[in-house]
């Protein structure tokens, strides 16, 4: 398999941004890319809960959950939600849980790491604002990379048919 983001990284150096590398995939989609729908929030799934039931089609859902490693904001059930409403992937600055149910779900998935404590429902966090974790920020709107080498984004679509990928 075509390795993404070196390729476009090649052609776009001046376009794009890259995150500090900390995240792990833990979907069944190891590349994925999309327009970049925000979450921030901390030790509360419940903003997530209400995106991934939405279309996601064509969008990539990034979280910023404060880094928290005492809870996990995202599980199989909101992953395979997620999968069947089209999201293309998931960024988690934060922990998931059901690693081995989630290696199984068609969707893209990186997250800090796994934590087997769910969060509780209290309806807080903020959507489609800016967020910042890793050296990188993430505005609404933008775009999203990801693969094994990593996450980036550019502030308008890239045109990936040069590298033989689909937009």
């Amino acid at each position: 398999m075509q390795d993404l983001l070196p390729e476009i990284c090649d052609i776009y150096a001046d376009r794009v941004k890259i995150l500090a590398p900390m995240l792990v995939n833990f979907g069944a989609v190891g590349t994925f890319y999309g327009q970049i729908v925000t979450v921030k929030t901390f030790e509360d799934n419940s903003k997530i809960r209400e995106q991934v039931a939405q279309d996601g089609t064509g969008k990539v859902l990034v979280v910023d959950g404060g880094a928290s490693i005492r809870h996990a904001l995202l599980g199989d059930m909101l992953a395979e939600k997620a999968a069947s409403n089209g999201w293309r992937g998931i960024i988690i600055n934060g922990c998931i849980r059901d690693v081995n149910a989630m290696a199984g779900i068609k969707l893209g998935v990186k997250a800090l790491a796994a934590h087997p404590l769910k969060t509780e429902k209290r309806g807080l966090g903020d959507l489609n604002v800016p967020i910042s974790f890793g050296g990188l920020s993430f505005h609404p709107g933008e775009y999203v990379y990801a693969d094994n080498n990593g996450v980036l984004v550019a502030e308008t679509q890239l045109d990936l048919k040069k590298l033989g990928w689909e937009s």
